[in-house]
């Protein structure tokens, strides 16, 4: 049977309307791959205390956390990945990738450009549809 893990990421948004997107190192499972922000629920945590740690570690940045945008459960090769996504908003600090190969903000119209991990496409679909310009 495989592992089932609960992750979260974080949606981050700033003021031109741009998303902040993770790509995920060479060493990383699932390389090369786009995703949000964030990483997996430690025992005894909420996803918005774990969200909160996670970013603190991987982008050096204080978040606060809004509403769940998606859960999306994915079915990959070794393990089965529960995401969380939450639209967050940075109190502190400018994001420093720390543990990904690249840190972008991308306008919600050009989110598809990017190849994304599986788990993340939900997100990103939601994304497009309620946080677009008109």
């Amino acid at each position: 049977m495989k592992k089932h893990i609960q992750v979260v990421g974080a949606v981050i948004r700033n003021d031109h309307n741009e998303i902040l997107c993770a790509l995920r190192s060479s060493q990383m499972s699932l390389p090369n791959l786009w995703e949000f922000p964030g990483g997996k629920i430690e025992l005894h945590e909420t996803p918005s205390q774990s969200l909160v740690r996670e970013i603190n570690e991987e982008l050096k940045c204080n978040i606060k956390v809004k509403q769940p945008i998606e859960k999306t459960t994915y079915e990959y090769d070794a393990i089965i990945v529960t995401l969380h996504t939450f639209e967050a908003e940075i109190v502190t600090g400018e994001p420093i990738a720390v543990e990904h190969a690249e840190l972008r903000w991308v306008s919600v119209s050009d989110l598809d450009q990017l190849e994304w991990a599986p788990a993340d496409i939900p997100a990103v679909e939601y994304i497009k549809k309620e946080f677009a310009t008109p």
